[in-house]
């Protein structure tokens, strides 16, 4: 059985009522559940949470909300492990069939595709890969950046590479904030994700946009409308 969990707390501080708000004429969760219910690789959508009103919500848009997320793991300190491994430990406990796979999908991607989440899960098959995970190249060589020192002057973190070409430099990924898809075991075990057992789904840096911000939401719906015209979600 392949399951997808979509964590949806109640509280958010920088833009409060974040996984509810309105994004494009819908509340932003209702991507996320619609991204998953088009891929059609899961046998259960299930949403985390601790509120009712997304509860609600959740169930509207065709998402189960088969139990309530405990307040210990329903604060700022909580971590998506945290959250993965309750809701693994609580489908072992009431539901018959065996886990595969399990798909931790967060609820602000209004950007992630049933292609990337059917490529992440082919990754998963490899091997001994125990997570695979939606990634993105960064725009600049990390290995040309710089910082302010405690005197409020600019310092490069590798001096060695200031005349180094772009194009010779390594390049360098960072996480895209959409999906990580783990085994069962790994989850509950808190292996960590960014380790050699995962593996990772190319994101195009134009289809990547973390919403924490109340700029970034901004930008995700100007981002969203132009790439909705083009033909590119």
């Amino acid at each position: 059985m392949n399951v997808c969990i979509i964590p949806a707390r109640g509280g958010s501080k920088r833009i409060p009522g974040k996984n509810l708000k309105t994004f494009i004429g819908q509340p932003i969760i209702a991507y996320a559940i619609d991204v998953a219910k088009k891929s059609e690789l899961f046998d259960r959508i299930i949403v985390s949470t601790d509120s009712d009103e997304i509860a609600r919500v959740a169930l509207a848009f065709g998402a189960e909300v088969p139990f309530v997320r405990p307040a210990d793991i329903a604060n700022d300190h909580a971590t998506t492990l945290d959250v993965i491994k309750h809701a693994i430990e609580w489908l072992e406990d009431n539901d018959e069939r065996a886990l595969s796979a399990v798909c931790c999908l967060y609820a602000t991607v209004p950007f992630t595709r049933p292609s990337d989440l059917e490529e992440g899960l082919a990754l998963l098959t490899e091997n001994d890969t125990k997570y695979t995970f939606a990634s993105t190249r960064f725009s600049f060589p990390i290995q040309r950046s710089i910082r302010m020192n405690n005197e409020g002057n600019v310092e490069m973190f590798w001096p060695e590479h200031f005349s180094t070409r772009s194009q010779d430099l390594e390049p360098a990924f960072h996480d895209a904030g959409m999906f990580y898809w783990g085994k069962p075991s790994a989850f509950v075990s808190g292996l960590p994700i960014f380790a050699p057992h995962s593996k990772s789904v190319q994101i195009p840096h134009f289809r990547v946009q973390d919403i924490d911000e109340p700029d970034d939401w901004v930008r995700a719906e100007m981002l969203y409308e132009i790439l909705s015209q083009r033909g590119e979600l």
